[in-house]
């Protein structure tokens, strides 16, 4: 297979081709087609992009419809009668039923965008410039969503000083036993701690490329709390978790919380297409017109197909009760594999977002996905050295791919430790 022009012409900033080094040509549901014809079972779904598969019948006949009458494509912030579908169906299914009341600003079509537009607007609405975030958190690689993007591979890439964040730990960075909110809580209350209160905090309830840590719903209440008593604007990223990969449609439902901003991309289209929404309580809204702004912020095919996508799985509980079903069958199976290996394995994660950790091997993550694509198998890796297997399955995968695909995993795992 000629990779030759993409080594030649395209830049070297490129990565995911070095980890699954061929040309893809089709796609359809849970699996991609290279144009050799050879078959790989895809647990990536464009890092979350796709929660419900490749090129998904219901949604494509929207969207084929939608150009067939020759609807508007792109649209800045104009009103179009796709925009406003979404916005009735998106209150209509989720909101309402949740009993949330957001704004919803269309930012440009990243997930980046959305966290810039959120610190931006946090730091209008109270004055203030710090922002609170975590280890391990991912929120972007645009310079204002990069300087809460905790990853030292990506902050030096930005070569400019990053500033206005303060990192404090995840629950759980430094064990079990270590309450990290009343850390932070000590922190804010001594007038000598040398942090002063922020403009906002924060937080990935699931955090994806920092190794699928999963928050407890007590953690994440205790965050909320601290957040509320001191009118810091709690902004929760689910770009990556939300859109039912939680097995529910946000992953802070569990917790019961309502955060005070919101963000979405990656799924939020349902078909792949690029649409990012911050969801903004209604008070928190000053942004005079055109205060954020992008010429690509009007995807209209971004909401017919979100639109599509919320009416054929969220207009009852069906669906996100088999993401969980399903989430729960594969926790099982890589618990199996976790208890043959008890003194070097972990299984983190919720719903369909799932991580097979080493504790011990750095290198884990990244041999087992090597092994995994040689034989069919896309999986990708996470953590701060690779060594978690990310589990991105689409939510809409039937069961007997998803055995078979851990099956594959299962001998990659044999394979990764004998060789470590």
């Amino acid at each position: 297979m000629d990779l030759s022009v993409f080594e030649e012409w395209e830049s070297e900033v490129r990565g995911y081709i070095r980890s699954f080094p061929v040309a893809f040509d089709t796609a359809h549901g849970s699996f991609l087609v290279a144009e050799d014809g050879a078959e790989y079972l895809d647990f990536f779904a464009g890092a979350g992009t796709l929660n419900y598969g490749h090129n998904n019948p219901q949604l494509k006949t929207a969207l084929l419809d939608y150009l067939g009458r020759d609807g508007i494509v792109h649209g800045l912030d104009l009103a179009t009668t796709a925009k406003r579908e979404f916005i009735e169906t998106f209150r209509d299914l989720v909101l309402e039923p949740r009993g949330l009341r957001y704004k919803l600003q269309f930012t440009g079509p990243t997930g980046a965008n959305a966290a810039e537009a959120a610190i931006k607007l946090a730091r209008q609405v109270t004055g203030r410039t710090n922002v609170i975030a975590f280890t391990h958190g991912y929120h972007g690689l645009s310079l204002g969503a990069l300087a809460a993007t905790a990853a030292r591979k990506y902050r030096l890439a930005g070569a400019v000083p990053l500033a206005g964040v303060t990192f404090l730990p995840y629950e759980g960075y430094y064990g079990p036993d270590v309450d990290t909110i009343a850390m932070l809580e000590k922190q804010l209350d001594d007038p000598s701690s040398g942090l002063d209160l922020p403009a906002a905090v924060i937080v990935e309830c699931i955090q994806g490329e920092g190794g699928v840590n999963a928050a407890s719903p007590e953690w994440l209440r205790a965050v909320a709390r601290l957040a509320a008593d001191r009118n810091i604007p709690l902004i929760v990223d689910d770009i990556q978790a939300g859109c039912g990969r939680s097995g529910d449609f946000f992953s802070f439902e569990e917790s019961g919380i309502r955060p005070d901003l919101v963000l979405l991309s990656k799924s939020l289209s349902g078909y792949g297409l690029p649409m990012a929404i911050v969801l903004i309580r209604p008070e928190l809204d000053v942004w005079a017109p055109g205060g954020h702004t992008g010429t690509f912020r009007g995807n209209n095919l971004g909401f017919v197909g979100a639109t599509a996508a919320l009416r054929s799985y969220w207009s009852d509980a069906v669906f996100s009760a088999e993401v969980r079903r399903k989430g729960e069958l594969l926790r099982e199976r890589l618990a199996a594999i976790v208890a043959r290996h008890p003194a070097e394995l972990e299984v983190r994660g919720r719903g369909l977002f799932r991580g097979l950790a080493s504790t011990v091997d750095p290198e884990f993550g990244a041999r087992v996905s090597r092994w995994s694509f040689a034989h069919g198998l896309v999986v990708e890796t996470a953590g701060a050295y690779d060594e978690v297997v990310k589990f991105l399955p689409a939510l809409t995968i039937d069961d007997a791919d998803l055995l078979r695909g851990v099956d594959l995993v299962e001998q990659a795992v044999e394979a990764a430790l004998v060789s470590a």
